[in-house]
């Protein structure tokens, strides 16, 4: 799935955190899944290192499938099917489909 790249703004549409939206951290597309910025949190215990003295339970986000989340557009600010738009110089942008604003 090509449509969401790092950095973009995605919200939740479906699992535990549904509604929630954040920025893509990382994208995964061997197996279809990106982390996303506080979302889909998990428990990891870190052992004590020469660098983190304290050690203990941290949370991370973890990763979510790509189908379970949609671009946000900028101009409108909800969550769109995003169409490929050709311009006038070969080159193709992401496009909102309820707005045509440029994402």
């Amino acid at each position: 799935m090509k449509h969401i790249k790092k950095n973009d703004t995605v919200m939740v549409i479906a699992g535990k955190d549904k509604g929630k939206s954040g920025r893509v951290l990382k994208v995964l597309p061997e197996r279809s899944r990106a982390i996303v910025q506080g979302v889909n949190f998990h428990k990891k215990h870190r052992r004590r290192t020469r660098d983190d003295q304290q050690g203990g339970v941290a949370q991370i986000e973890g990763s979510i499938h790509m189908s379970n989340v949609m671009l946000i557009c900028t101009k409108c600010n909800k969550p769109v099917r995003p169409k490929m738009k050709q311009l006038a110089d070969g080159s193709k942008v992401k496009s909102c489909r309820k707005c045509g604003e440029n994402l």
